[in-house]
């Protein structure tokens, strides 16, 4: 039983869309560690960025809560099947985010705490209470706060806003809409039901299938500035010039697909996007490590 619970409370947190949010705030914290790699602040850090977003998952659970229980894929979610009451999240809830101002602001620094706590209050407040349920436009405007790791990790490291770190926050950034919008044409049904303007319901499958061709032709452009101004090497070129191939074959196929094979592609597009920005992330380390510790 108690394992059980254990577990619920571990589901409120979003553990897996943590976890891969931190992979991008880790990616930040090498990059602004030119000569050394300061493991205390990096591991203070990591819990501070994993509490806060942790905190912001569970308020998205609480608000979300009667729009989860009309979708297959959220409705045996722990607050949307009452296995965790409401009162029982926000203390969960509260306690986390005591915990992750604590470490960010007093162990870190106040620079990563204040942008920590911003990226919270864009995607727990602004965009699950408003954009979420206002426009067909909340996973782009929204975006922004889920991009946010990577600019948080070199913070952390730096305390100052380093203009190579808001070029990873705009890959993130360019890389939420297809990403959703590849789940949101499979689970069109789900967010049609719970009346949610996301973009397939007000504007069709075929113009979300647009939208997320010429948003991946844009994130292939992005994804060229590090190499750009020499923030990473070929290496990376070559790993993004990979992905962006794989990328853009999976959105063409989509784009022309239909019925059953369109469903398939879908999912399959929104599984790699996954992948797709692990990797890419990894391949922005490649360069900078070895430069680094000299292992050419």
């Amino acid at each position: 039983m108690l394992k059980l619970i254990l577990i619920d409370y571990l589901t409120l947190c979003k553990p897996r869309v943590v976890l891969l949010m931190l992979s991008t705030a880790w990616v930040g914290m090498y990059l602004a560690s030119p000569t050394y790699l300061d493991w205390p602040r990096m591991v203070i850090a990591t819990l501070g960025i994993a509490f806060a977003a942790s905190a912001a998952a569970i308020i998205n659970h609480l608000l979300d809560r009667n729009i989860d229980s009309k979708m297959a894929r959220t409705a045996f979610r722990p607050i949307a099947s009452g296995r965790i009451s409401p009162k029982q999240a926000i203390i969960f809830a509260i306690i986390l985010a005591i915990l992750a101002w604590s470490l960010l602001y007093i162990c870190v620094n106040r620079t990563t705490a204040i942008l920590t706590f911003a990226s919270v209050i864009g995607y727990a407040i602004i965009y699950t209470m408003y954009l979420k349920r206002a426009t067909p436009q909340n996973i782009v405007i929204g975006g922004l706060a889920g991009a946010m790791p990577p600019l948080l990790g070199w913070s952390a490291i730096s305390n100052n806003i380093d203009p190579r770190s808001l070029i990873l926050v705009l890959i993130i950034f360019i890389w939420t809409p297809p990403h959703f919008w590849a789940l949101a044409i499979y689970r069109v049904k789900d967010y049609r039901n719970a009346a949610i303007p996301m973009l397939p319901v007000t504007h069709g499958i075929q113009f979300t299938k647009l939208c997320l061709l010429l948003y991946t032709i844009l994130l292939i452009a992005v994804t060229c500035l590090p190499f750009v101004i020499q923030m990473a090497g070929f290496k990376y070129l070559i790993i993004a010039t990979l992905l962006n191939t794989y990328f853009l074959y999976l959105t063409v196929r989509l784009y022309f697909s239909n019925g059953v094979q369109e469903h398939r592609l879908a999912i399959k597009t929104f599984n790699f996007s996954l992948s797709y920005l692990l990797i890419l992330f990894i391949g922005l380390l490649l360069d900078p490590i070895t430069a680094t510790y000299g292992v050419y």
